[in-house]
């Protein structure tokens, strides 16, 4: 971890690398808590340093990562000289920044993208099994095999033995993934209860919103006041795209990438259904 603390005049009073221990990092700062605030880049380690920060009643940004283009267009790049250009940025008030997703529903979120991943891994061996079809020419199966009821008979439509043994690989792993994704919705329902039921049931009241979108939307959201304005929360959605433009002059758009591609997934998804 690198640190760079520049002191009110803008000079740099420490500009050196430490390791990721919050007793060192506290005892190199600590002649300079007074009117201190710790920034650091959106990436995946950021979570012990926002729950040291809160801990010890110190200030934290969070960096957006993709948006500090100060940073990632420079002709050198390197630990050094990143630490550096946030320090700037975050004194002249120009680092843009990330939401800090609070402690208390950060592990449920995780948890909950996890289930995306497995879900999406189950979908691909689905699709193996319907695909498997078509190089024999074999009529379609004509079922849903995403139910457990539907799967019977379905490995034995083939004559070659190698084909239906790859048919069962498949079907045991789809099995598992059920039994799996079922536990695990199971819990994840149960921890969002308890965070907070009534936006969880309001979520659900909505026509094409059911269990999976309503965790979805309450956890990626969390709180629909941290956006000022419906454009600004629209935008973090990734429903629309950004305009490039100069001089009177449209270039195309940008910022494609940056938003919530979670959310993406489920307005998509709840559009389809309504």
């Amino acid at each position: 971890m690198y640190v760079c603390i520049l002191n009110r005049d803008g000079e740099i009073v420490v500009h050196r690398n430490l390791p990721t221990n919050p007793e060192v990092l506290l005892k190199t700062i600590a002649p300079y808590r007074e009117d201190m605030v710790i920034a650091v880049e959106c990436m995946f380690t950021w979570y012990w340093l926002a729950d040291l920060c809160a801990q010890e009643g110190l200030p934290f940004v969070l960096g957006h990562a993709l948006y500090m283009k100060a940073i990632h267009g420079g002709k050198a790049k390197n630990d050094k000289i990143d630490a550096h250009k946030m320090a700037v940025l975050l004194r002249g008030a120009m680092l843009p920044q990330a939401y800090v997703y609070p402690a208390k529903m950060r592990a449920t979120r995780d948890l909950l993208r996890r289930r995306m991943h497995l879900m999406r891994k189950r979908a691909e061996l689905l699709t193996h099994v319907q695909q498997t079809n078509c190089p024999y020419n074999w009529p379609e199966i004509g079922k849903k095999i995403a139910y457990k009821a539907n799967r019977t008979g379905v490995a034995e439509r083939f004559a070659d033995p190698a084909v239906p043994k790859s048919m069962e690989v498949d079907l045991t792993r789809i099995d598992h993934y059920d039994r799996v994704l079922n536990d695990l919705e199971l819990s994840i329902l149960n921890t969002a209860k308890q965070h907070d039921a009534q936006t969880l049931y309001l979520l659900q009241t909505v026509p094409g919103i059911g269990k999976i979108l309503s965790l979805v939307l309450l956890y990626e959201m969390h709180a629909i006041e941290r956006f000022p304005r419906v454009q600004d929360f629209v935008s973090y959605c990734r429903l629309v795209k950004c305009a490039k433009e100069s001089a009177g002059k449209r270039y195309g758009t940008s910022g494609t990438k940056i938003g919530n591609a979670y959310l993406t997934w489920a307005f998509s998804e709840a559009a389809v259904l309504f």
